[in-house]
């Protein structure tokens, strides 16, 4: 999975609706304050959402650039900013229709029902980069918190159009919104959407090369840090809440990644063994390179490709703290790079995690919903269709082609399969939950659907994964 991230779709509504606050305001200017609506200084989430609602840039990176430009926000209240700052992205489009009658900056609205409806005010009488709402304000979120549950239960009832009803309560654009519909029904596109308006918990994955998951919990909960097994997944761990892991001993040694389980599945759909070749031909920092390369014990070679050197250049580290020495980061100018031309027909299995429009990590990666529109879905897929026609060269006679998204949508899965087993009818698609079961997944019937793996927020806690696995004509 490389979500796109080209193009918004539509700008921002809250840049639209902005009215005190001039986007052209330098930041010399924003840090000597002023008094907003209720009479306080400038509030720091405030001014985070200012930025990051431009939609310029990825959320986490303008956030972190606004972080760096906010050297006095301590740890508390950075971690409050993006608690808010990601609420909003998830739930934009809803948050936008109920705070458009009120009065002051938008950002300031918009910050005050996310606290509202997360009951995440502010201590009273300590310093927060938060707002507090003033006795007016308290009455104007009540009246949105009304017509809220009133178009709730209009969407509950039938009688909303589907589609319109849909993007609403699940904060999306209508055109993903009719997708969801067309590839889930009414009530599983509904479930999804929800599910999809919360925060992703953190999964973990244990380094068989170091440790085991018994010893890896044990140091963990010795460390005060809550953790309990992920029962889906037979090596995932999976944190309760938000607690740092930078100085555990476990993370210091290499013992755990930080892996969403569907991502981890993905990996394990390879089945990857000992002493083979593989190609991960889009390996990006290199999360699935790295599982690859544990469930082989290091032994073998794996080129990790990607035409983005700086995103190879990341993986180096990880590589050296997680013990593995048969990893080749491998950067490449193109599809027809002669270094990659040098491997055709060599891999015994290929994966191709497909560059794709992330749908699958809005809890994650909420701007997503609005910085990807319908032609950048289009160009998605025929960059997907060239990927594959290139894994195809590279795979051995008799060898493993995995092709897997981080998507929601139809066109980049399921169509994409039609389109593959019709362009190259000799390659023989194997069932997904025959491959997990004989790795220790329990419940790999219900991760899998027509021989599919097929991975859900509401049903299974992790992020959205597509993933097919075909075996090369001998």
């Amino acid at each position: 999975m490389k979500p796109g991230r080209s193009g918004a779709s539509e700008p921002s509504s809250a840049a639209r609706s902005r009215s005190a606050s001039p986007g052209g305001r330098s930041r010399a200017t924003r840090r000597g304050g002023r008094s907003d609506a209720a009479g306080e200084t400038e509030i720091p989430v405030c001014l985070a959402l200012d930025t990051v609602l431009r939609l310029t840039a990825p959320a986490d990176s303008a956030l972190r650039a606004f972080f760096r430009a906010h050297p006095e926000l301590g740890r508390r209240d950075r971690a409050e900013i993006a608690e808010t700052v990601f609420d909003v992205l998830r739930n934009r489009r809803r948050y936008a229709y109920l705070v458009q009658g009120g009065q002051g900056r938008i950002e300031r609205r918009l910050a005050l029902l996310s606290l509202k409806l997360r009951d995440a005010w502010p201590t009273a009488g300590a310093r927060s980069a938060l707002p507090r709402p003033d006795p007016g304000e308290l009455a104007w979120l009540d009246h949105c918190l009304s017509v809220d549950q009133t178009l709730r239960r209009q969407a509950e009832s039938g009688r909303a159009d589907p589609v319109a009803s849909l993007a609403h309560i699940g904060s999306l654009p209508d055109w993903m919104a009719e997708r969801l519909i067309g590839r889930y029904g009414v009530d599983g596109a509904r479930s999804l959407a929800l599910a999809m308006l919360g925060p992703a918990q953190v999964q973990l994955r244990v380094n068989a090369l170091k440790a085991r998951p018994e010893a890896v919990l044990e140091t963990l909960r010795a460390e005060g840090i809550p953790v309990r097994p992920f029962p889906l997944v037979p090596d995932a761990l999976e944190l309760e809440g938000r607690p740092s892991l930078e100085h555990s001993a476990c993370w210091v040694a290499g013992q755990i990644e930080v892996q969403d389980a569907g991502s981890q599945l993905l990996a394990m759909l390879v089945g990857a063994r000992r002493g083979q070749t593989v190609i991960d031909l889009c390996a990006g920092a290199g999360g699935k390179t790295l599982a690859l390369a544990a469930a082989m014990r290091s032994l073998g070679q794996i080129f990790a490709c990607d035409v983005s050197a700086e995103r190879l250049r990341r993986m180096r580290p990880r590589l050296a703290r997680s013990g593995v020495t048969s990893v080749q980061p491998f950067a490449i100018d193109d599809l027809n790079d002669r270094k990659l031309l040098r491997l055709a027909g060599r891999a015994d299995a290929v994966l191709v995690d497909a560059p794709c429009s992330g749908s699958g990590t809005w809890r994650r990666n909420p701007d997503l919903k609005w910085r990807i529109g319908p032609a950048d879905l289009a160009r998605l897929v025929a960059e997907q269709r060239a990927l594959l026609r290139t894994a195809v060269s590279l795979v051995r006679p008799g060898g493993v082609l995995v092709y897997g998204t981080c998507s929601l949508f139809a066109e980049e899965n399921e169509q994409q399969l039609g389109w593959f087993e019709q362009t190259f009818p000799g390659f023989r698609r194997e069932p997904a939950d025959a491959i997990l079961s004989a790795q220790g997944v329990t419940d790999a019937a219900q991760l899998s659907h027509d021989g599919l793996l097929s991975t859900r927020p509401d049903r299974d806690g992790t992020d959205g994964f597509f993933g097919v696995r075909w075996r090369a004509p001998e």
